[in-house]
């Protein structure tokens, strides 16, 4: 499996570019896979991928873009639980690339 280099250590992701141990992560990670994307980490996009992290400790699972959409309505209102902020924020695919970001697995029912 590939590696990459953040702060002079090394950490294994697989063939998408997602971190194989997910308790390995750090912020800096993220920072280092925008840049990689061509993309400044704002508070906005912090909130998201915390909003991630927090969702995936609590059920195990990296949720689709529908799921996150609904999800994140919930939590911060319309104004961010919308499919068009949220491709804004992350043009890649908000579920695919904010979970790669925030080291969790890749979202079920992406291909």
């Amino acid at each position: 499996m590939p590696n990459i280099e953040v702060n002079g250590k090394q950490y294994e992701v697989d063939e998408d570019g997602y971190m194989v141990d997910l308790e390995a992560w750090v912020k800096d990670i993220a920072t280092f896979m925008s840049k990689g994307d061509g993309m400044e980490l704002t508070d906005a996009h912090w909130e998201i991928i915390n909003f991630l992290r927090d969702y995936y400790q609590k059920y195990q699972i990296a949720p689709m873009i529908k799921i996150l959409v609904k999800e994140v309505g919930k939590v911060m209102g319309p104004e961010k639980g919308n499919t068009k902020y949220l491709y804004e924020l992350f043009p890649d695919g908000p579920a695919k690339q904010a979970c790669r970001y925030a080291g969790l697995p890749k979202p079920t029912g992406c291909v």
